[in-house]
Protein backbone atom coordinates (compact mmCIF):
# COMPACT_ATOMS: atom_id res chain seq x y z
CA UNK A 1 0.00 0.00 0.00
CA UNK A 2 1.39 3.65 -1.31
CA UNK A 3 0.03 6.25 0.84
CA UNK A 4 0.73 10.20 -0.64
CA UNK A 5 -0.07 13.72 0.39
CA UNK A 6 0.62 16.62 2.31
CA UNK A 7 1.17 14.46 6.01
CA UNK A 8 0.68 10.74 5.62
CA UNK A 9 2.04 9.69 9.23
CA UNK A 10 -1.74 9.30 10.51
CA UNK A 11 -3.34 7.35 7.69
CA UNK A 12 0.32 5.19 7.57
CA UNK A 13 0.01 4.35 11.34
CA UNK A 14 -3.38 3.32 11.04
CA UNK A 15 -2.89 1.40 8.00
CA UNK A 16 0.02 -0.27 9.54
CA UNK A 17 -2.17 -1.26 12.59
CA UNK A 18 -4.58 -2.86 10.41
CA UNK A 19 -1.86 -5.05 9.25
CA UNK A 20 -0.91 -3.80 5.69
CA UNK A 21 2.50 -2.89 4.32
CA UNK A 22 3.12 0.96 3.77
CA UNK A 23 4.99 2.81 1.70
CA UNK A 24 4.74 6.44 1.34
CA UNK A 25 5.16 9.87 -0.03
CA UNK A 26 4.79 13.45 1.60
CA UNK A 27 6.46 17.02 2.84
CA UNK A 28 7.90 16.40 5.88
CA UNK A 29 9.13 12.45 6.24
CA UNK A 30 8.41 12.84 10.10
CA UNK A 31 10.72 10.81 12.73
CA UNK A 32 7.83 8.88 14.10
CA UNK A 33 6.75 8.12 10.51
CA UNK A 34 5.84 3.99 10.72
CA UNK A 35 6.11 3.61 6.35
CA UNK A 36 8.44 0.87 5.39
CA UNK A 37 9.70 3.32 2.77
CA UNK A 38 8.45 6.93 3.02
CA UNK A 39 10.43 9.92 0.47
CA UNK A 40 10.29 12.88 2.03
CA UNK A 41 9.87 16.49 0.02
CA UNK A 42 11.90 18.34 2.56
CA UNK A 43 14.51 15.54 3.57
CA UNK A 44 14.84 13.73 -0.29
CA UNK A 45 13.97 15.88 -2.56
CA UNK A 46 14.67 18.97 -1.13
CA UNK A 47 11.81 20.85 -3.04
CA UNK A 48 8.66 22.33 -1.97
CA UNK A 49 5.75 20.13 -2.17
CA UNK A 50 3.19 19.49 -5.29
CA UNK A 51 0.63 16.53 -5.67
CA UNK A 52 1.32 15.98 -9.62
CA UNK A 53 5.14 15.54 -8.55
CA UNK A 54 4.14 13.15 -5.58
CA UNK A 55 2.26 11.29 -8.29
CA UNK A 56 5.30 11.14 -10.39
CA UNK A 57 7.69 10.55 -7.51
CA UNK A 58 4.93 7.40 -6.73
CA UNK A 59 5.91 5.86 -9.80
CA UNK A 60 9.81 4.81 -8.57
CA UNK A 61 7.87 3.37 -5.49
CA UNK A 62 6.08 0.01 -5.89
CA UNK A 63 3.01 -0.39 -5.15
CA UNK A 64 -0.10 -2.71 -5.22
CA UNK A 65 -2.32 -0.13 -4.27
CA UNK A 66 -2.81 3.24 -3.54
CA UNK A 67 -4.75 6.23 -1.50
CA UNK A 68 -3.91 8.92 -0.60
CA UNK A 69 -4.69 12.30 1.98
CA UNK A 70 -4.70 16.23 1.39
CA UNK A 71 -4.48 18.21 -1.00
CA UNK A 72 -4.71 14.99 -3.87
CA UNK A 73 -8.70 15.84 -3.59
CA UNK A 74 -7.94 19.09 -5.61
CA UNK A 75 -5.90 17.69 -8.39
CA UNK A 76 -8.02 14.94 -10.22
CA UNK A 77 -4.88 14.31 -12.89
CA UNK A 78 -2.26 13.43 -10.13
CA UNK A 79 -4.85 11.39 -8.87
CA UNK A 80 -4.70 9.54 -12.04
CA UNK A 81 -1.46 9.36 -12.33
CA UNK A 82 -1.12 8.19 -9.19
CA UNK A 83 -3.21 5.52 -9.28
CA UNK A 84 -1.98 4.56 -12.88
CA UNK A 85 -1.58 0.15 -12.90
CA UNK A 86 -2.73 0.27 -9.45
CA UNK A 87 -5.60 -0.11 -7.20
CA UNK A 88 -7.33 3.09 -6.25
CA UNK A 89 -8.31 2.80 -2.50
CA UNK A 90 -10.40 6.05 -2.47
CA UNK A 91 -12.76 8.50 -4.86
CA UNK A 92 -11.70 8.34 -8.14
CA UNK A 93 -11.11 11.33 -10.52
CA UNK A 94 -14.36 11.67 -12.04
CA UNK A 95 -15.77 11.68 -8.19
CA UNK A 96 -13.65 14.36 -7.31
CA UNK A 97 -14.51 16.86 -9.91
CA UNK A 98 -17.75 16.77 -8.84
CA UNK A 99 -17.51 16.27 -5.15
CA UNK A 100 -14.92 19.25 -5.09
CA UNK A 101 -17.05 21.97 -6.78
CA UNK A 102 -18.57 23.78 -4.19
CA UNK A 103 -21.39 25.31 -6.29
CA UNK A 104 -22.62 22.04 -7.57
CA UNK A 105 -22.43 21.00 -3.48
CA UNK A 106 -24.75 23.58 -2.06
CA UNK A 107 -26.86 22.54 -5.27
CA UNK A 108 -27.16 18.83 -4.53
CA UNK A 109 -27.77 19.75 -0.60
CA UNK A 110 -30.57 22.24 -1.24
CA UNK A 111 -31.94 19.77 -4.03
CA UNK A 112 -32.45 17.09 -1.28
CA UNK A 113 -33.86 19.67 1.68
CA UNK A 114 -30.74 19.69 3.37
CA UNK A 115 -29.45 23.69 4.47
CA UNK A 116 -27.25 25.15 2.24
CA UNK A 117 -25.04 28.32 2.67
CA UNK A 118 -25.13 30.69 -0.87
CA UNK A 119 -22.03 30.45 -2.99
CA UNK A 120 -21.17 32.17 -6.14
CA UNK A 121 -18.43 32.12 -8.83
CA UNK A 122 -19.25 35.70 -9.69
CA UNK A 123 -20.51 38.85 -7.08
CA UNK A 124 -23.78 39.31 -6.94
CA UNK A 125 -24.41 41.83 -9.03
CA UNK A 126 -27.73 43.55 -7.05
CA UNK A 127 -27.65 44.23 -3.11
CA UNK A 128 -28.12 41.03 -1.38
CA UNK A 129 -30.00 40.38 1.81
CA UNK A 130 -29.19 43.37 4.60
CA UNK A 131 -26.58 42.06 6.27
CA UNK A 132 -25.64 39.22 4.27
CA UNK A 133 -21.52 38.74 4.83
CA UNK A 134 -19.37 36.87 2.46
CA UNK A 135 -15.97 35.16 2.48
CA UNK A 136 -13.63 34.42 -0.50
CA UNK A 137 -12.12 31.24 -0.68
CA UNK A 138 -10.25 28.93 -3.50
CA UNK A 139 -11.88 26.34 -5.33
CA UNK A 140 -8.90 24.10 -4.52
CA UNK A 141 -9.51 24.93 -0.81
CA UNK A 142 -7.62 23.27 2.03
CA UNK A 143 -6.80 23.97 5.67
CA UNK A 144 -8.41 27.41 6.16
CA UNK A 145 -5.51 28.80 3.71
CA UNK A 146 -6.54 31.48 1.22
CA UNK A 147 -9.78 32.47 3.04
CA UNK A 148 -10.73 35.90 3.65
CA UNK A 149 -13.70 38.43 3.98
CA UNK A 150 -15.06 39.48 0.92
CA UNK A 151 -16.92 43.00 0.48
CA UNK A 152 -18.46 44.10 -2.64
CA UNK A 153 -15.94 45.93 -5.29
CA UNK A 154 -13.44 43.49 -3.87
CA UNK A 155 -11.86 41.49 -6.69
CA UNK A 156 -12.67 37.88 -7.68
CA UNK A 157 -10.24 35.52 -9.75
CA UNK A 158 -11.70 32.64 -11.60
CA UNK A 159 -9.84 30.64 -8.85
CA UNK A 160 -12.02 31.86 -5.95
CA UNK A 161 -15.86 31.46 -5.00
CA UNK A 162 -17.67 33.46 -2.45
CA UNK A 163 -19.71 31.94 0.25
CA UNK A 164 -22.31 33.43 2.87
CA UNK A 165 -20.49 34.29 5.85
CA UNK A 166 -22.25 32.51 9.35
CA UNK A 167 -21.67 32.69 12.83
CA UNK A 168 -21.21 29.81 14.90
CA UNK A 169 -19.35 26.67 16.01
CA UNK A 170 -17.56 25.24 13.08
CA UNK A 171 -17.51 21.52 13.12
CA UNK A 172 -16.83 18.50 11.47
CA UNK A 173 -18.58 15.18 10.42
CA UNK A 174 -16.21 12.00 9.44
CA UNK A 175 -17.90 9.05 7.46
CA UNK A 176 -17.44 5.82 5.67
CA UNK A 177 -19.20 5.13 2.19
CA UNK A 178 -19.50 2.25 -0.08
CA UNK A 179 -20.77 4.49 -3.15
CA UNK A 180 -24.49 4.25 -1.98
CA UNK A 181 -24.61 4.43 1.82
CA UNK A 182 -22.89 6.07 4.40
CA UNK A 183 -21.83 5.57 8.06
CA UNK A 184 -20.93 8.64 10.48
CA UNK A 185 -17.81 7.16 12.84
CA UNK A 186 -17.00 10.89 14.28
CA UNK A 187 -18.24 14.14 15.26
CA UNK A 188 -16.08 17.02 15.92
CA UNK A 189 -15.02 20.71 16.60
CA UNK A 190 -13.21 22.45 14.55
CA UNK A 191 -10.31 24.60 15.71
CA UNK A 192 -9.22 27.29 13.31
CA UNK A 193 -6.95 30.24 14.04
CA UNK A 194 -6.35 29.94 17.60
CA UNK A 195 -2.99 31.71 18.52
CA UNK A 196 -2.61 29.33 21.50
CA UNK A 197 -1.24 27.01 18.67
CA UNK A 198 0.42 29.40 16.77
CA UNK A 199 -2.42 29.85 14.23
CA UNK A 200 -4.45 32.87 12.76
CA UNK A 201 -7.13 33.60 10.58
CA UNK A 202 -8.86 31.02 9.12
CA UNK A 203 -5.77 28.56 9.23
CA UNK A 204 -6.75 24.37 11.13
CA UNK A 205 -5.22 23.78 13.71
CA UNK A 206 -7.02 20.85 15.28
CA UNK A 207 -10.19 18.95 16.22
CA UNK A 208 -12.28 18.08 19.84
CA UNK A 209 -14.03 14.94 19.02
CA UNK A 210 -17.44 14.64 20.89
CA UNK A 211 -20.36 16.98 21.36
CA UNK A 212 -19.89 20.67 20.62
CA UNK A 213 -20.00 22.63 23.78
CA UNK A 214 -22.98 24.82 24.84
CA UNK A 215 -25.67 22.91 22.58
CA UNK A 216 -28.37 21.59 24.09
CA UNK A 217 -29.90 17.37 23.66
CA UNK A 218 -32.30 18.34 21.14
CA UNK A 219 -29.79 20.59 19.40
CA UNK A 220 -26.94 18.01 19.22
CA UNK A 221 -29.73 15.42 17.97
CA UNK A 222 -30.61 17.75 15.33
CA UNK A 223 -26.68 18.50 13.95
CA UNK A 224 -26.09 14.76 14.34
CA UNK A 225 -29.10 13.31 12.49
CA UNK A 226 -29.10 16.53 9.62
CA UNK A 227 -25.13 16.03 8.93
CA UNK A 228 -25.92 12.20 8.65
CA UNK A 229 -28.36 12.65 6.08
CA UNK A 230 -25.76 15.14 4.20
CA UNK A 231 -23.66 12.51 4.23
CA UNK A 232 -26.13 10.19 3.26
CA UNK A 233 -27.01 12.72 0.41
CA UNK A 234 -23.31 13.68 -0.78
CA UNK A 235 -22.36 9.64 -0.81
CA UNK A 236 -25.34 8.98 -3.06
CA UNK A 237 -25.34 11.54 -5.54
CA UNK A 238 -21.60 11.32 -5.87
CA UNK A 239 -20.54 7.64 -5.18
CA UNK A 240 -18.35 8.61 -2.57
CA UNK A 241 -15.79 5.59 -1.46
CA UNK A 242 -13.54 4.91 1.58
CA UNK A 243 -13.51 7.76 3.92
CA UNK A 244 -14.80 11.31 4.07
CA UNK A 245 -15.35 14.24 6.06
CA UNK A 246 -17.66 17.20 5.88
CA UNK A 247 -16.82 20.57 7.59
CA UNK A 248 -20.04 22.59 8.73
CA UNK A 249 -21.08 25.64 10.46
CA UNK A 250 -23.44 24.69 13.44
CA UNK A 251 -25.91 27.77 13.83
CA UNK A 252 -29.13 27.63 15.71
CA UNK A 253 -28.72 23.62 16.07
CA UNK A 254 -28.72 23.35 12.06
CA UNK A 255 -25.64 22.19 10.49
CA UNK A 256 -24.57 24.17 7.38
CA UNK A 257 -22.28 22.52 5.37
CA UNK A 258 -19.64 24.41 4.05
CA UNK A 259 -16.86 21.76 2.36
CA UNK A 260 -16.86 18.17 1.50
CA UNK A 261 -13.56 16.22 1.73
CA UNK A 262 -13.87 13.44 -0.25
CA UNK A 263 -10.39 11.79 1.32
CA UNK A 264 -9.01 11.05 4.92
CA UNK A 265 -8.88 13.80 7.11
CA UNK A 266 -6.84 15.27 10.07
CA UNK A 267 -9.84 14.20 12.51
CA UNK A 268 -10.11 10.83 12.13
CA UNK A 269 -6.96 9.89 14.36
CA UNK A 270 -9.17 11.33 16.90
CA UNK A 271 -11.77 8.37 16.22
CA UNK A 272 -9.18 5.72 16.19
CA UNK A 273 -7.52 6.73 19.68
CA UNK A 274 -10.56 7.24 21.57
CA UNK A 275 -12.97 4.47 19.76
CA UNK A 276 -10.76 1.70 19.08
CA UNK A 277 -12.07 2.74 15.23
CA UNK A 278 -9.87 0.91 12.77
CA UNK A 279 -9.89 4.02 10.33
CA UNK A 280 -7.75 2.16 7.74
CA UNK A 281 -9.89 -0.67 7.86
CA UNK A 282 -13.04 1.04 7.16
CA UNK A 283 -11.32 2.57 4.50
CA UNK A 284 -10.49 -0.49 2.69
CA UNK A 285 -13.97 -1.86 3.07
CA UNK A 286 -15.41 1.15 1.97
CA UNK A 287 -13.73 1.17 -1.61
CA UNK A 288 -14.55 -2.74 -1.87
CA UNK A 289 -18.40 -1.31 -1.27
CA UNK A 290 -18.98 -2.64 1.70
CA UNK A 291 -19.84 -0.89 5.04
CA UNK A 292 -18.49 -1.27 8.29
CA UNK A 293 -20.95 -1.49 11.16
CA UNK A 294 -20.64 1.50 13.79
CA UNK A 295 -22.93 2.96 16.56
CA UNK A 296 -21.51 6.70 16.76
CA UNK A 297 -24.18 7.30 19.28
CA UNK A 298 -22.85 4.71 22.06
CA UNK A 299 -18.88 5.67 21.37
CA UNK A 300 -19.73 9.37 22.08
CA UNK A 301 -21.54 8.50 25.35
CA UNK A 302 -18.67 5.72 26.74
CA UNK A 303 -15.44 7.75 25.37
CA UNK A 304 -13.96 10.69 26.98
CA UNK A 305 -13.49 14.10 24.83
CA UNK A 306 -10.47 13.80 22.69
CA UNK A 307 -8.36 16.56 20.98
CA UNK A 308 -5.54 16.81 18.56
CA UNK A 309 -3.66 20.65 18.06
CA UNK A 310 -1.62 21.47 15.27
CA UNK A 311 1.55 23.38 16.28
CA UNK A 312 2.34 26.15 14.48
CA UNK A 313 5.90 28.07 14.57
CA UNK A 314 5.76 31.49 16.43
CA UNK A 315 9.37 31.93 14.86
CA UNK A 316 12.08 30.93 12.42
CA UNK A 317 13.39 27.92 14.52
CA UNK A 318 15.85 24.95 14.42
CA UNK A 319 14.65 21.99 16.15
CA UNK A 320 17.05 20.60 19.20
CA UNK A 321 17.28 16.67 19.98
CA UNK A 322 13.70 15.93 19.24
CA UNK A 323 14.15 12.30 19.91
CA UNK A 324 12.78 12.42 23.66
CA UNK A 325 9.49 13.79 21.93
CA UNK A 326 9.15 9.80 20.25
CA UNK A 327 8.69 8.61 23.82
CA UNK A 328 5.53 10.91 24.81
CA UNK A 329 2.16 9.62 23.71
CA UNK A 330 1.10 12.97 23.19
CA UNK A 331 3.20 14.48 20.41
CA UNK A 332 3.07 12.93 16.70
CA UNK A 333 4.18 14.75 13.62
CA UNK A 334 7.75 14.91 15.50
CA UNK A 335 10.10 17.05 13.47
CA UNK A 336 13.80 15.32 12.14
CA UNK A 337 16.44 16.94 15.29
CA UNK A 338 18.20 19.98 13.53
CA UNK A 339 15.41 20.66 10.71
CA UNK A 340 14.64 24.10 10.28
CA UNK A 341 11.06 25.37 10.46
CA UNK A 342 10.27 29.02 9.02
CA UNK A 343 7.37 30.97 10.97
CA UNK A 344 4.19 29.72 10.42
CA UNK A 345 5.09 26.41 9.35
CA UNK A 346 3.89 23.58 11.42
CA UNK A 347 5.91 21.87 14.01
CA UNK A 348 3.99 18.70 15.48
CA UNK A 349 0.53 17.84 16.48
CA UNK A 350 -0.16 17.13 20.01
CA UNK A 351 -3.01 15.47 21.85
CA UNK A 352 -5.06 15.63 24.64
CA UNK A 353 -8.56 14.17 26.44
CA UNK A 354 -11.06 16.03 28.90
CA UNK A 355 -14.44 15.92 30.69
CA UNK A 356 -15.54 18.47 28.42
CA UNK A 357 -15.01 20.09 25.15
CA UNK A 358 -13.74 23.34 27.16
CA UNK A 359 -11.33 20.86 29.50
CA UNK A 360 -9.70 19.22 26.69
CA UNK A 361 -8.81 22.23 25.16
CA UNK A 362 -7.29 23.72 27.92
CA UNK A 363 -5.15 20.69 28.11
CA UNK A 364 -3.98 21.36 24.58
CA UNK A 365 -3.40 24.55 25.53
CA UNK A 366 -1.36 23.68 28.18
CA UNK A 367 0.58 21.08 26.90
CA UNK A 368 0.98 23.43 23.98
CA UNK A 369 2.34 26.14 26.24
CA UNK A 370 5.18 23.24 27.49
CA UNK A 371 6.48 22.80 24.33
CA UNK A 372 6.75 26.47 23.13
CA UNK A 373 9.15 27.20 26.53
CA UNK A 374 10.67 24.18 25.68
CA UNK A 375 11.42 25.09 22.06
CA UNK A 376 12.13 28.64 23.05
CA UNK A 377 14.90 27.53 25.23
CA UNK A 378 16.88 25.67 23.05
CA UNK A 379 19.88 27.60 21.45
CA UNK A 380 19.10 27.00 17.87
CA UNK A 381 16.18 29.47 18.12
CA UNK A 382 16.79 32.28 15.48
CA UNK A 383 14.90 35.87 15.47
Amino acid sequence: MLIAGVSTRAMAESAVRAGYDVSAIDAFGDLDHRAGTLVSFTRDLGIHYSAMVAARTSRTVPADAVAYVSNFENHPRAVALLAQGRSLWGNSPAVLAHARNPIELARVLRRHGLPALDVRATPPRAPTVHGQRWLSKPRASGGGHGIAPWRPGDPLSRRQVIQERMTGVAASLIFCANGEAAVPFGVSRLLAGDPAFGADGFKYCGNILGRLPRASTTEWRNVLATASRAAQALTATFGLRGVNGLDCIVSGGTPFVIELNPRYTASMELAERAFGFSVFHAHACGCAGELVSFDLHAALRHAPVAGKAILYARRDSVMADTRRWLEDPSVRDVPHSGERIQRGRPICTIFAEGRSSASCHAALVRRAQKLYHEMDSWRGVTA
